[in-house]
């Protein structure tokens, strides 16, 4: 079980440094200077490899006849209360699955986690739920909804005031520091990332199903 959360949290952290981007990020505005968008509120995404999961019927084949069922994960939709002192994300997602046996009603539970992580490396929570998807006798596709709250501490969300002025500060053209990126300074850049959060959610998974996702 150690290891495969460490597995899946690797691959979590690969996926928002590199997939999850965040609505309210820093944008350049018109002529000099930096206007700091960034939102409390943490970004959200599903990793590479944890949307999907196939079980097999027998183990130890992993070939197309030997699939049992599929699902995957959609519509994820997300809101945001950053208005106290703990900023709330909701997050709610769908789950469509299908099976190769129709024969008879049956019901299928699967796991799923929900991550929070700060500045793309530290691991801050993990949860586990479930979703129970049911099928119909003869009926070959099911779907369900699930949710994922989390809460992260708006004061450690929120930039510096010192490292806000750095960014928006209008530079004039005859400035010493007119032409210097003030994102480039390190200092900046540490903020930026300490107050950068992200929630990542997708199918808890075996490390047999996350190589057979990352493969296929």
């Amino acid at each position: 079980m150690i290891r495969r959360t460490r597995l899946i949290s690797a691959i979590a952290l690969a996926a928002a440094l590199a997939g999850c981007s965040k609505k309210g990020g820093l944008v350049i505005t018109e002529g000099v200077g930096i206007t700091s968008v960034l939102s409390s509120c943490p970004a959200v995404g599903i990793p590479d490899y944890t949307g999907n999961v196939t079980q097999f019927r027998a183990p130890g084949d992993k070939t197309s006849g030997n699939i049992d069922v599929t699902a995957s994960i959609t519509n994820l939709r997300t809101t945001c209360d950053e208005t106290g002192a703990k900023v709330y994300s909701n997050s709610t997602f769908d789950v469509y699955a299908r099976r190769t046996d129709t024969n008879g009603a049956r019901s299928v539970t699967l796991p799923y986690f929900s991550t929070v992580m700060r500045g793309g490396t530290a691991v801050l929570s993990k949860r586990i739920g479930q979703v129970t998807l049911n099928f119909a006798n003869g009926q070959e596709r099911a779907q369900a909804s699930a949710q994922a709250g989390a809460f992260v501490d708006r004061n450690e969300a929120t930039l510096p005031a010192d490292i806000r002025e750095k960014i928006t500060r209008k530079r004039r053209a005859g400035d010493v520091d007119a032409a210097l990126d003030p994102l480039a300074d390190p200092q900046v850049k540490a903020a930026i990332q300490q107050a950068s959060f992200e929630v990542l959610i997708g199918f808890q998974l075996s490390e047999g199903q996350l190589a057979y996702n990352a493969t296929r």
